[in-house]
């Protein structure tokens, strides 16, 4: 007679393969972060120079997008965890109810800041129209997560969401685009610092979009089995 060994059941070691996902997203967005608590140490010590004269003049919003952009990214990297969402319903749904309004704070305030703070010399309109188009798409994003989860459209929630968090990522991903353009030319300006930022946008949106497909395909998959 022989005996089948059962069947090892692959949930007990998804949440491992998974980790990488939030440890990722936590160590990108890394450098934003710490820029971001400079500056606003910088506002509070009244740390002023010509370039920066324009955050001084009006600090509310640099603060409303820091803090905002620090509690979204941060605690939105575990969101894009599948596992750890399944396995803490409760915690996903209160934690999204801290990440829309801090999404929304960091969207609506940045795009306050592009339209209303003075151009500096470094930038130009096209880096200018760049902001405003990924700054509308995270507010959009993050609206249509919210109306589609009110819907039960569980899929559609989860694409919004994440085009949304990407869009929010962005600076540490311009980071990694624009590092290498520094060691080349001593200050990318112009069309030259919107084409990088602009890609690095495009790539964060392009990772998102296949990360949430390829779990909804194994959730698919997982129900199919059963």
């Amino acid at each position: 007679m022989t005996t089948l060994a059962p069947d090892r059941p692959d949930v007990p070691t998804r949440p491992r393969r998974e980790w990488w996902i939030p440890a990722s997203l936590l160590a990108l967005t890394l450098v934003p972060v710490a820029a971001g608590v400079f500056r606003v140490a910088e506002l509070a010590a009244g740390e002023a120079d010509a370039a920066d004269q324009r955050f001084f003049d009006s600090p509310l919003p640099v603060v409303v997008h820091v803090i905002g952009a620090c509690i979204y990214t941060v605690l939105g990297a575990f969101q894009l965890m599948p596992s750890f969402r399944a396995r803490r319903p409760r915690w996903h749904r209160w934690s999204g109810r801290v990440l829309v309004p801090a999404g929304l704070a960091a969207a609506l305030s940045g795009l306050w800041m592009t339209l209303w703070y003075p151009l500096p010399a470094h930038d130009n309109e096209a880096l200018m129209v760049s902001r405003l188009v990924f700054g509308s798409v995270m507010v959009a994003g993050l609206a249509l997560g919210v109306l589609a989860i009110r819907r039960r459209d569980v899929r559609a929630h989860q694409r919004w969401m994440a085009r949304a968090y990407a869009v929010a990522q962005g600076a540490g991903t311009q980071a990694i685009v624009l590092g290498p353009m520094v060691l080349l030319v001593d200050d990318p300006g112009g069309n030259l610092k919107a084409a990088g930022m602009t890609v690095a946008w495009v790539i964060n949106l392009v990772v998102a979009e296949w990360l949430v497909r390829c779990s909804q395909a194994r959730s698919g998959q997982s129900r199919r089995r059963v």
